[in-house]
């Protein structure tokens, strides 16, 4: 065992995706505050924003002085969502140097979420990649509901692997394959890390997003630690859920991934007490702005 114990990456993405369908008034001083502390926990990867249409997701309407105004740590990476042409328009106006793009394994939930099919969404994807890697950003792609699918039901795993190739092939520096639902199970994992043997994609490039609903998160991400896997989303606060993915709950929490690996005695180079302050800052902060005024 010992030879296995090598550093994990783990990707906060509290501030994006924990943050974006929650429907509490949470000020922009907070969201910053909360990424420059997450940035100083350690943390190697956070998810910042998201430069959708604001009147499409109003909680993240805020994303340009967000990446504008956040203490960038040397040797942290800062990724944003894009979702169209516009998005990476402004995302560059604030100084965005990676970006993150969203497609589904099942067509289904591609048109529930983004309104459209698979193949539509990478042709939307093809001119934001064309610019975003001549201007030398790095690139993540996500793949939705790779596991289950609360319209389709189970997924197999080739079609989740198939949509993995292709953001590859697209020009994706990394992948993230997600259990939107959080009803992935170890043996789930395992036939979706054999699929991604058999094509011979680097397992060094792929991330797991596992949703807790079902209280399976971190022995998922256990196993799938021990086929190979070294880099995992989590969100502080396990903050989360996806309005198009019924009784889904939030992701599994950043501080429960540390324990687990500390547990392990596998190294994170992030600081537990740290990210246990950033998500007492960030509670803090939404309950004044949501006191009734008198």
């Amino acid at each position: 065992m010992a030879g296995l114990l090598s550093h994990v990456s783990i990707v906060e993405v509290g501030p994006r995706d924990g943050l974006q369908n929650d429907l509490r008034s949470i000020p922009t001083e907070t969201k910053i505050a909360l990424i420059d502390a997450l940035s100083e926990a350690g943390l190697p990867v956070i998810e910042a924003t998201s430069f959708v249409n604001p009147k499409a997701v109003p909680q993240l309407a805020d994303a340009d002085e967000v990446m504008k105004r956040i203490r960038r740590r040397p040797g942290v990476r800062y990724p944003v969502l894009i979702p169209n042409q516009r998005g990476l328009d402004r995302a560059i106006v604030s100084g965005v140097d990676a970006i993150a793009l969203f497609t589904s394994a099942t067509e289904a939930f591609c048109q529930a979420n983004i309104r459209c099919s698979i193949d539509e969404s990478f042709e939307r994807f093809a001119p934001v990649v064309e610019q975003a890697l001549a201007a030398k950003m790095w690139l993540r792609g996500y793949v939705s509901v790779a596991f289950d699918c609360p319209y389709s039901g189970p997924v197999a795993p080739e079609a989740a692997i198939h949509v993995t190739e292709r953001l590859f092939e697209l020009g994706c520096h990394e992948v993230s394959i997600a259990d939107t639902l959080g009803t992935a199970t170890q043996t789930g994992v395992e036939h979706v890390v054999d699929a991604l043997r058999s094509t011979g994609i680097s397992l060094d490039q792929i991330a797991l997003h596992l949703h807790d609903t079902y209280g399976q998160a971190v022995a998922n991400v256990e196993r799938a630690y021990d086929l190979g896997i070294r880099i995992f989303d989590s969100a502080v606060g396990s903050l989360g859920g996806c309005p198009f993915a019924p009784g889904s709950s939030g992701n599994v929490s950043t501080e429960s991934l540390l324990r687990a690996f500390e547990a392990r005695g596998i190294p994170t180079g992030v600081d537990l007490p740290a990210v246990e302050r950033a998500f007492t800052m960030l509670q803090a902060g939404s309950a004044s702005a949501n006191e009734p005024r008198t």
